[in-house]
C-alpha cells in the first residue's frame, strides 16, 4: 500500500564540499498528520516447514549489552547474535558481535570491532569464513582494518585485508 505522506522521506550523504561529512536520515514526526497504515495480521500455515531443516538462535536482533564507565564518561555497547540450521545436506552455525566504545568529552576518537564466522559442515568438507573488523577514529583520522578468510577442512586457503588511513574532509 502506498500512501501520501507530506514528510520527505530521503536518505542524503553529503561528502566534502562547503560542507563537512554528515548522513542526514528521515525523521517522521512522532504525531503524523495521517493515520498510520493498517496491515492485515500474518498468517502462519504448520505445512509451510521444510522436512529435514531446523534452525536455532537468531542473529537479529541478538543481544544487547550497554555499559556505563562514569569514571571515564564512556560507553560501550555489545552486540552479539548466533543462529544454526541443520538441513538435509549440512549444518550451518554463524555467530556475529560488535563492540562500539565512545568518551562524552572525545566523541572524535571512538571506535568499533567486529567478527563474524560462519561454519558450514558437509558430508565431505567443513568450510568457515572468517570476517574482522577495527574501525577507529580521532579528530583528523579514520582508521580503518578488515579482514576476511576462508577455511577448508581447518586450513587457510583464502585470505584478503585491507588496511586504511582516511583523513576526514574536513580538517
Amino acid at each position: 500500500m502506498i500512501w501520501p505522506t507530506p514528510y520527505a522521506m530521503t536518505t542524503a550523504l553529503q561528502l566534502g564540499g562547503r560542507e563537512p561529512s554528515r548522513l542526514v536520515l528521515p525523521v517522521v514526526p512522532l504525531k503524523s498528520l495521517l493515520p498510520a497504515p493498517s496491515f492485515r495480521p500474518p498468517v502462519v500455515r504448520p505445512d509451510d516447514s521444510l522436512p529435514g531443516l531446523h534452525s536455532s538462535g537468531e542473529t537479529w536482533p541478538g543481544h544487547w549489552t550497554v555499559e556505563r564507565d562514569e569514571a571515564r564518561q564512556a560507553t560501550r555497547v555489545e552486540w552479539r547474535g548466533d543462529d544454526a540450521s541443520e538441513f538435509p545436506w549440512g549444518k550451518e552455525k554463524d555467530h556475529e558481535q560488535l563492540t562500539y566504545e565512545v568518551a562524552d568529552a572525545r566523541s572524535d576518537i571512538s571506535s568499533v570491532h567486529g567478527e563474524a564466522e560462519t561454519d558450514v559442515d558437509l558430508p565431505d568438507r567443513a568450510l568457515v569464513w572468517r570476517t574482522q573488523l577495527d574501525l577507529s577514529s580521532d579528530k583528523t583520522h579514520f582508521f580503518y582494518r578488515y579482514t576476511r578468510e576462508l577455511l577448508l577442512n581447518g586450513e587457510l586457503i583464502r585470505q584478503k585485508s585491507w588496511d586504511e588511513t582516511i583523513p576526514r574532509d574536513h580538517h
